[in-house]
């Protein structure tokens, strides 16, 4: 297995447009379905994760670079989303070139950001998360609870300290 050299790092604002390729590989495709057309993207119910992102108070992103290229990316926003819990509380989004999973970037990412949030004063943080996704050990393994389910997915929930 290949080990990557990566750093973590803010992503600017002029780098906010990556957000919607990693929208994209956000999609949980269950092995044996075909994915979705990448205009999926631009449905509403998947717009609220990046629309305008920037401009909102609590919008927070972060990227993993290997070599000088994006290869992940993390935001935040408060948004009615699918893992919304209420209007204090910020939902995450995550994900990494595929190439790029399993490698320890996805918790490097999480990490910084939950570090990033309790540092701006947040009490919470939420995601919705497909049950059969792989993702999920993931979340369990930097903080996130389950605090509700329904037949397909989990919303969780990672109570921060303050600092």
């Amino acid at each position: 297995m290949r080990n990557f050299d990566f750093i973590v790092r803010e992503l600017t604002e002029n780098e906010f447009g990556v957000l919607d390729n990693f929208l994209y590989e956000a999609i949980f495709i269950p092995e044996g379905v075909e994915p979705p057309p990448k205009d999926i993207i631009f449905r509403p119910e998947l717009q609220v994760y990046t629309e305008n992102f920037g401009r909102r108070e609590g919008d927070l992103a972060l990227c993993a670079e290997v070599g000088g290229r994006i290869v992940g990316a993390v935001w935040v926003r408060i948004m009615n989303d699918y893992g919304h819990i209420d209007d204090n509380t910020p939902s995450f989004a995550i994900s990494l070139y595929p190439e790029y999973r399993g490698h320890g970037i996805g918790t490097a990412l999480m990490k910084a950001m939950l570090e990033r949030l309790s540092k701006n004063g947040f009490s919470q943080a939420s995601l919705a998360v497909q049950k059969e996704n792989y993702a999920v050990k993931m979340y369990r393994k930097v903080g996130f609870e389950t605090v509700s389910e329904n037949e397909q997915e989990y919303i969780m929930v990672c109570r921060l300290k303050k600092e």
